[in-house]
């Protein structure tokens, strides 16, 4: 974890020294997460959110990269219990701005996963030794940005790995956020 912290520490220095302009910001917003694969079938979504801060980084005057991190509540849910998986996530978009405001975005994502719980009957077990500590996808996305700095986005992010061991099963999340670019 302290190796992942100062590589993000360092890319962060080096973006930021190469950069043409840079900003930071936080975002929130609603998820609209699920799981899918083989293992996985009559489940409904679980609704939650996501909050954290972000650093663009333009690079041209198209393109910027965008490191975040993220709080997200995440996970499903079906007639007899709930699986409730949080995670914080770490997403490095590239974005590509089409016109100026609009954007484009994809990138990788790390998760790392800080809550596993089943709910049944309102009794919550931990099920963090039955999950994966980790999980890996990309996103995809638009945004808007206003001249103000308000800006909106909408991603989906598609988990690459699988959330436990013995199950094709896999994170499967729609976001919608806004956010506001504090300089």
């Amino acid at each position: 974890m302290k190796k992942l912290l100062l590589v993000a520490a360092f890319f962060f220095a080096v973006s930021a020294s190469q950069a043409q302009e840079m900003g930071f910001g936080i975002k929130g917003g609603v998820n609209f997460a699920n799981l899918s694969g083989d293992d996985v079938d009559d489940i409904d979504g679980r609704t939650g959110f996501h909050l954290g801060l972000l650093a663009e980084f333009g690079l041209t005057e198209s393109f910027s990269i965008q490191p975040e991190v993220l709080y997200s509540a995440q996970g499903a849910k079906d007639d007899e219990m709930n699986w409730n998986l949080d995670y914080l996530t770490i997403p490095v978009m590239a974005k590509y701005y089409a016109v100026p405001g609009f954007s484009i975005e994809a990138g990788p994502y790390v998760g790392f996963n800080v809550k596993s719980e089943v709910e049944m009957d309102g009794v919550s077990v931990d099920v963090e030794d039955e999950t994966e500590s980790t999980d890996f996808g990309v996103g995809f996305g638009l945004g808007y940005e206003l001249p103000m700095g308000v800006f909106f986005q909408a991603r989906y992010n598609m988990g690459l790995s699988d959330i436990a061991s013995d199950a094709d099963a896999k994170n499967s999340v729609f976001q919608l956020s806004v956010g506001y670019k504090l300089f």
